[in-house]
């Protein structure tokens, strides 16, 4: 648990409009780890312009999944953008696992080795999968000061946003978990 402060793992993080012309302006991430040590999470709502069946052909696979192929890889923060992060659905216990994966506690897991594109691309593998380049990484005690900041508000995360929701509604999806409309939400900081 990280020192003096709530753990994020497994919640969304949504930028307050303040993070305007940020990177991360009007992006939700959903959060892999945060410990005392840092923090790490995909962007969840930043499509780029290729797509996985492209992704694959680079990693000479072929991907024969038709509910797949079409769908946009996204940006998933500005470290490691050369690297593939396969956020999806958790494998039952008894259901093998991936070299390199994340079980992420009480959510999803994300798995960064070779062997979830080659499960995807023989039609096996995670039905719901959502997949980034690059993540979105703090430090120790950086995220907590963002959030003293007011950069960003957090909620608990709902996985039916990342995987069945338009990508153009999930920022505002996932104000809705926080009763938000997120036309109240102003560009000022101040005292309503």
């Amino acid at each position: 648990m990280s020192s003096g402060g709530i753990n994020l793992t497994n919640q969304f993080l949504i930028a307050m409009p303040g993070l305007a012309g940020d990177t991360f302006a009007g992006t939700v991430i959903y959060m892999c780890e945060h410990t005392e040590n840092g923090a790490l999470g995909l962007v969840i709502n930043k499509p780029i312009d290729i797509k996985l069946k492209n992704l694959f052909e680079k990693v000479e696979l072929t991907l024969d999944r038709d509910d797949l192929a079409e769908e946009p890889v996204y940006f998933g923060g500005p470290v490691q953008t050369e690297r593939g992060f396969v956020l999806h659905e958790r494998l039952s216990d008894d259901g093998g696992h991936y070299n390199s994966s994340l079980k992420i506690p009480g959510g999803l897991e994300m798995t960064t080795s070779k062997d979830v594109l080659e499960a995807l691309s023989n039609g096996a593998g995670p039905k719901k999968v959502l997949v980034t380049l690059g993540y979105s990484g703090w430090g120790a005690g950086q995220l907590e000061d963002e959030m003293k900041r007011n950069s960003w508000i957090n909620v608990s995360a709902e996985p039916g946003i990342i995987f069945d929701t338009p990508v153009e509604q999930r920022y505002d999806k996932a104000l809705s978990l926080l009763g938000i409309d997120p036309g109240m939400l102003s560009q000022e900081a101040g005292h309503a």
